[in-house]
């Protein structure tokens, strides 16, 4: 094979691999709304390394079983018992190496007297991280959209396309 077919097929390699880990991340910021609303509890755990946090406003989740416990919890029962959703919006994701970001925005919403309304509205910072079992959330920031200026600073991390 010659120099520049082997240079052309080592950078198309590259750009699958990237691409490949920008759709596992986004894949798994997609899949928290389904599995919270679901109430599997270890599997949304799971969606974190076993040190990562969730910082949610003035609460923050830390590791596992503070992660579980919150789906278990009898609130978080009681919205699925009545009908919610938690819509995360498509993800902007940046790679770098084995870390990225996903900024996007997330709606709850909630079924209250026989109608939907959305509860929640949110802008959230993932971080992550690829390791053996592959990508996993080191960090989770969500910040609600009510005027307060650390939500719209969230939004902002958004890298714009390349």
């Amino acid at each position: 094979m010659s120099s520049d077919a082997e240079r052309r097929l080592s950078a198309l390699e590259r750009r699958v691999a990237e691409l490949e880990d920008e759709r596992a991340v986004a894949r798994l910021v997609a899949s928290y709304g389904p599995l919270v609303d679901s109430g599997s509890a270890e599997a949304v755990a799971a969606l974190w390394e076993p040190g990562g946090s969730y910082d949610v406003d003035e609460l923050v989740l830390a590791g596992h079983e503070d992660i579980a416990a919150m789906v278990r919890s009898t609130a978080h029962q009681r919205w699925i018992d009545g009908g919610c959703a938690h819509l995360v919006g498509p993800p902007q994701v940046t790679v770098s190496g084995a870390e990225a970001t996903a900024i996007c925005h997330s709606l709850m919403v909630v079924r209250t007297g026989g109608r939907f309304r959305v509860h929640r509205a949110t802008a959230n910072r993932w971080r992550l991280r690829k390791g053996p079992d592959g990508w996993r959330v080191t960090t989770r920031t969500n910040r609600v959209l009510d005027g307060r200026v650390e939500a719209p600073a969230l939004l902002a991390e958004a890298q714009p396309p390349a």
